[in-house]
């Protein structure tokens, strides 16, 4: 292990110090939160960017060791270990060289070699590459009429494809084949016979006779080939400037020096079947594969960079809330929540057409503000929104500031859930899928959680990538950002502190099930009296878990247990309680960090952030940037002209660009190359989520009803 640490820490430019500490602490169990916020001295101040990217380093470091201990097993068995071998295997730092090295001691599928084995014709292969031959259809006469081998001209064909094989096996005619593919080849796309119109009226018309340099295939564009060539309207296929020009240099590589003309002439085939029929498939093979894990990474890294964006963002907390999932001829679902997201009430209305009941909708909203005093409105971006939101502004009902435009992507999720059936069992799903838009404002990270991720639409091709990578990636973003906010003990849901450090659905459960039996937690020291929740576990869990107004000041702050004895010196030392230090920034400030240190208290990192934490105690991170609400500029789509500027906000994020949401059913695309004179590296360097512009329409695609923005 110690040798994987180093590799580790090469890889990431830590010390190996502070990985070998931070892999110890994983393999006893500790999850990242935790690790990067209270075991600060051990890892050396490691932050949790570095501590995740330790933890999925060394298990490819692990997954790579491991292979390499399978193939030197399986070559020592093969009886064809040699130290040059065993060297390049030590040395090899990728699955891609390994399994080079691997090649030609794999257990064989019956190919034409194997056949020519079969046939006897192994030697005749063997004094063709020693180029020594200088008639090889002489030569191969000699093998003619035994093992079932015809004549002269099937045991040359015979050696050829056992040639051709090792030419396929050969590393160094790999890497030749592999570089000139990286170097030079494009990917070129064609519509499917018969499926030129279709093609032209999807969204994948603009790649009907695409072409693009390997090197240059963006991430997006490579998921939407796939995706295109999945459903039958592309075919994809690589193109190589000069073939002729590889097989050549690949024959030059494999024929030996002193070949005879005649040998190398038929090495010379050889080689040129290998690189058609086995090289050159193989390593496209390769490079597809290797373009689809950089394209997953990417479109994986955009999606959990907006989830966390979304779950981060600003609460709208101490408000009462009217909540509304608008539709047409169904009616708007209307439910008042208290400022816990507490059900109130719920009645439908219809403010739009077809029954276009404004005044009595109008009555409607307007008693249920006054009856149950609520102060802003949430309404759910969905099918008739901007109508029913121009009848709450047109009535004037409540002030238009407090009107607030809230995604509904995964509502319908959580709406059919189980979790949602618990919630409201004697609810319909349209109540519930308003009760979540309601709730989304009031905390969106509290909601958010009980939907997939992948339902929530925020990234670009999530269902192409591959799945158990994009679920592992999202999940730890749940769980950061879980995290980083801190839970209610006592208000939260099941599903909300299933992703609390330490704890997981099992532990959550059973703290759900002891609240309702017992009531709300006092301190954080009686979550050990649930059941199956250990010493292990409430480490771990403890200084996520908030306990408001209870018995021990500290239980509502991210300091943990196991510290509040430095808090109790800290007090001692200056002469108070350590119930007067919260929030007393005269006291704060008299305490002498680094002579706690000193004495041994504590480290001086951990002393830092208990003194950061007691000036603002129970602070939520997530900063207020709702102030205002987003007013569009338009009605409708045919309102729409060139050169026209509106406001918008940002709605999704992608490798390409971004969408802005302008009031109106369609989205307008913010493409990457207009957002900077600049280059742009990434658009999450420019935008965020929920982000207002002012932008300018410079082009629209009636027949498709699409829309393309500069940002002004």
């Amino acid at each position: 292990m110690e040798k994987n640490y180093i590799t580790v820490a090469e890889r990431l430019g830590l010390s190996a110090t502070s990985v070998k500490a931070t892999a110890e602490l994983l393999a006893e169990g500790a999850t990242v939160p935790f690790i990067s916020r209270y075991r600060k001295e051990r890892t050396g101040s490691l932050d949790e960017v570095a501590i995740r990217s330790i933890e999925t380093t060394l298990r490819l470091v692990t997954e790579l060791e491991a292979r390499k201990a399978f193939v030197t097993e399986a070559i020592e068995n093969a009886g064809a270990m040699n130290p040059q071998l065993l060297k390049r295997i030590g040395e090899a730092a990728t699955m891609t060289e390994i399994e080079d090295i691997y090649a030609p001691f794999k257990p064989k599928k019956r190919t034409r070699a194997t056949i020519a084995r079969e046939k006897g014709l192994e030697p005749l292969a063997r004094m063709i590459m020693s180029g020594k031959v200088d008639n090889c259809d002489s030569t191969a006469t000699r093998f003619a009429g035994k093992n079932g081998v015809a004549d002269s001209k099937e045991a040359l064909e015979g050696a050829s494809d056992i040639i051709a094989e090792w030419a396929s096996e050969s590393t160094r005619l790999r890497n030749i084949t592999r570089n000139t593919y990286r170097r030079t080849s494009a990917i070129e796309c064609s519509p499917v016979k018969g499926k030129e119109s279709e093609l032209e009226s999807s969204s994948f018309a603009q790649y009907g006779g695409f072409s693009q340099s390997v090197r240059r295939m963006s991430s997006h564009q490579y998921l939407a080939l796939r995706r295109a060539e999945r459903e039958g309207l592309l075919k994809v296929k690589f193109a190589l400037d000069d073939t002729k020009g590889l097989d050549e240099a690949l024959s030059r590589a494999f024929t030996p020096q002193q070949a005879s003309k005649d040998a190398a002439k038929v090495i010379g085939a050889a080689v040129a079947d290998a690189s058609k029929r086995l090289l050159r498939p193989s390593v496209e093979n390769e490079i597809s594969a290797d373009l689809k894990e950089e394209a997953d990474r990417v479109a994986i890294d955009i999606f959990a960079d907006n989830l966390r964006q979304l779950l981060l963002a600003s609460p709208l907390k101490g408000h009462r809330i009217l909540a509304l999932d608008p539709g047409f001829r169904t009616g708007c679902k209307v439910v008042a929540l208290d400022a816990q997201g507490n059900l109130l009430a719920d009645t439908v209305i219809y403010p739009v057409p077809p029954k276009a009941d404004i005044e009595g909708s109008r009555r409607t909203v307007e008693r249920l503000l006054r009856t149950y005093n609520l102060d802003v409105i949430a309404l759910g971006n969905g099918t008739a929104s901007r109508e029913t939101e121009s009848f709450l502004r047109q009535t004037k009902v409540i002030d238009p500031n407090k009107i607030f435009i809230v995604s509904e992507n995964g509502a319908s999720v959580y709406s059919a859930s189980e979790i949602a059936r618990q919630e409201f069992p004697d609810k319909d799903v349209t109540v519930r899928g308003a009760v979540s838009i309601g709730r989304r404002l009031i905390d969106p990270l509290a909601e958010l959680v009980k939907i997939d991720p992948k339902s929530i639409g925020v990234g670009q091709y999530q269902h192409d990538v591959d799945q158990p990578r994009l679920k592992n990636a999202l999940d730890y973003t749940v769980m950061s950002c879980v995290n980083a906010v801190g839970v209610d003990v006592n208000t939260a849901s099941e599903k909300l502190l299933s992703y609390v450090s330490g704890i997981g659905p099992a532990l959550a459960a059973n703290i759900v099930a002891y609240r309702a039996a017992n009531g709300d937690f006092e301190t954080r020291r009686q979550l050990k009296k649930v059941p199956r929740l250990g010493d292990k576990a409430f480490e771990l869990a403890a200084g996520f878990l908030r306990v408001p107004g209870g018995k021990e000041p500290l239980d509502n702050t991210g300091i943990h247990p196991e510290s509040y004895h430095i808090v109790t010196e800290m007090a001692r030392r200056l002469n108070v309680t350590p119930a007067q230090l919260p929030a007393n920034d005269a006291l704060l400030d008299k305490i002498d960090a680094g002579a706690l240190a000193k004495d041994g208290v504590g480290g001086l990192q951990t002393i830092t952030d208990i003194i950061a934490e007691l000036r603002k105690p129970g602070r939520d991170p997530r900063l207020d940037d709702s102030s205002d609400a987003f007013v569009p500029g338009v009605e409708s789509f045919e309102q729409l002209t060139v050169g026209q500027t509106l406001p918008g906000v940002v709605n999704n994020i992608t490798a390409f660009g971004a969408f802005v949401d302008l009031g109106i059913k369609e989205n307008g695309l913010l493409h990457i190359s207009q957002l900077s004179r600049k280059r742009v590296n990434a658009v999450s360097d420019v935008l965020k989520l929920g982000q207002k512009l002012q932008v300018k329409v410079i082009d629209i695609d009636p027949s498709r009803r699409r829309i393309s923005l500069s940002l002004l």
